[in-house]
């Protein structure tokens, strides 16, 4: 069964900073194309960061909105995804979500985790 399980998010003040996990079970991180989204009150959910599965060279890419302040990165044999966030501005409040989506036999299906908040206030 795929599992995707969030680490708690938090309160932090502007300019801070703040690291989500994501564990994986049920499946290897490094086969998936793993990727972070947030969903801010009122607004639709975002991409946030994603990065390709290890076989297609597990390159990132970033929002224009986080480029140079948020990383994506995987720990294959904690089986874990991260998002360290640097900089952190109100606008980056919302709730974060990871995403796993890879191949089941002839099926290519994503599994979302439960969500977490991030609170940037002064």
């Amino acid at each position: 069964q795929v599992q995707l399980v969030e680490s708690e998010g938090g309160s932090v003040q502007p300019g801070g900073s703040l690291r989500l996990s994501c564990a994986a079970s049920g499946f290897t991180v490094s086969i998936a194309a793993m990727s972070w989204y947030r969903q801010a009150p009122g607004k639709e959910r975002e991409l946030v960061a994603m990065m390709s599965r290890a076989g297609a060279g597990g390159s990132t890419n970033y929002a224009d909105s986080v480029k140079g302040r948020f990383t994506i990165s995987r720990d294959n044999a904690k089986n874990t995804l991260y998002l360290q966030m640097n900089s952190l501005k109100p606008e980056d409040t919302a709730i974060y979500y990871c995403q796993a989506a890879f191949s089941e036999g002839i099926r290519w299906n994503s599994y979302w985790g439960q969500g977490t908040q991030v609170t940037v206030s002064s």
